[in-house]
């Protein structure tokens, strides 16, 4: 995987000819022109991608911003999505379409699904954002890998108090879907209290560090599974450093000696909440960890393996299971609900309650 600072420095990139890009340009008089990650077909991300230089934007309409990116970071979801393998799939744009006589270009798919933006111009029925606002999309699939683009309104959300923050850690905790997806996880299908416990798989992850965070600020314990490798016990370390009660390889599930251990952890207390972004075996272990009531929640499946769950857990301990996924929260929340999270966000940034999550 790429190290943050690559993954959050797309848009910087594109603005620097690259000697083997297989861009396709137009005339610009500006110092860096106006460009985007394309790609015409589905693939190899190193086969099928290129930059499109594109020519200056028509002003916003009515309802409509006009944003230029700061910083677009790069998931593995975005590469899934490229290669064509990610359930959500984007829209072929023509509005890149040259402005020279004619010469018509095709549409494209732009990559990138996230980004921290700042605004330009307004439309004449838009009173918020305003000019210079930091947003972040939330539309899915919106084609973040640009310079600027023009947005609806709604599928915006501002960015408060931006002044508390520097442009890496704006985008790392609001642009990014991980420390929103671990925010509401963990405050959306359990009424968790202080010295309740959770238990995670993938905790090395971006949102499995955030839920790590957010969990300790919130005085909530945590179990964190992670895959046995060469320097495991510096992983323990550097996740315990972010809060993190207590951390399990996958391997440990398989020693029964481990049950009665978490047991002891846990004072007998049920475990009630678990997050799963793994699937596979890994998970089904897991599951047998959570107690009466509990809520199995499901954001990812990295293991590209079924979610297989005994059926005793339905039935003997009623377990609920539920599948969560942030593009789909901010579609079905209002302005008023999104922001309201990222200031939530903002503020356990600038508190240091939360720091930027690497994958």
């Amino acid at each position: 995987m790429l190290p943050r600072t690559a993954r959050l420095t797309v848009l910087k990139a594109i603005c620097r000819p690259h000697p083997r890009s297989h861009a396709r340009s137009f005339a610009s008089s500006r110092p860096c022109a106006d460009r985007a990650v394309i790609y015409s077909e589905n693939g190899d991300p190193s086969k099928v991608l290129s930059v499109l230089t594109f020519p200056d934007l028509p002003p916003p309409g009515s309802d409509s911003v006009t944003i230029k990116f700061l910083l677009s970071p790069i998931n593995p979801a975005d590469i899934n999505v490229i290669e064509g393998v990610y359930p959500s799939k984007p829209i072929k744009t023509g509005a890149l379409a040259s402005s020279g006589k004619g010469s018509e270009e095709e549409p494209v798919f732009v990559g990138g699904n996230e980004g921290l933006a700042q605004v330009t111009a307004v439309g004449s029925s838009v009173s918020s954002p305003k000019i210079n606002d930091w947003v972040v999309v939330t539309k899915q699939q919106h084609g973040t890998w640009s310079t600027r683009k023009n947005v609806a309104v709604t599928d915006v959300a501002l960015v408060p108090d931006a002044h508390k923050l520097d442009e890496a850690q704006a985008a790392t905790i609001t642009a990014s879907v991980n420390p929103p997806t671990a925010y509401n996880m963990l405050n959306d299908f359990v009424r968790l209290e202080k010295g309740d416990w959770v238990v995670q798989n993938g905790a090395n992850s971006a949102v499995g560090q955030a839920v790590i965070q957010i969990a300790a600020a919130r005085g909530l314990k945590t179990i964190n599974l992670i895959r046995n490798r060469e320097n495991v016990e510096l992983l323990k370390f550097q996740l315990g450093q972010l809060g993190a009660t207590h951390v399990l390889t996958y391997d440990d599930l398989s020693d029964k000696s481990t049950r009665g251990k978490i047991k002891e952890w846990t004072g007998g207390k049920d475990i009630t909440l678990g997050l799963n972004c793994v699937g596979g075996k890994e998970t089904t272990l897991m599951s047998r960890l959570l107690g009466q009531d509990a809520h199995l929640v499901s954001y990812g499946a990295m293991s590209k393996q079924p979610l297989s769950l005994p059926t005793s857990l339905f039935i003997f301990k009623n377990l609920t299971c539920h599948g969560f996924w942030q593009s789909r929260w901010y579609k079905d929340k209002t302005s008023q609900e999104r922001d309201k999270l990222m200031r939530t966000l903002v503020n356990m940034l600038a508190d240091g309650q939360v720091r930027c999550c690497s994958g």
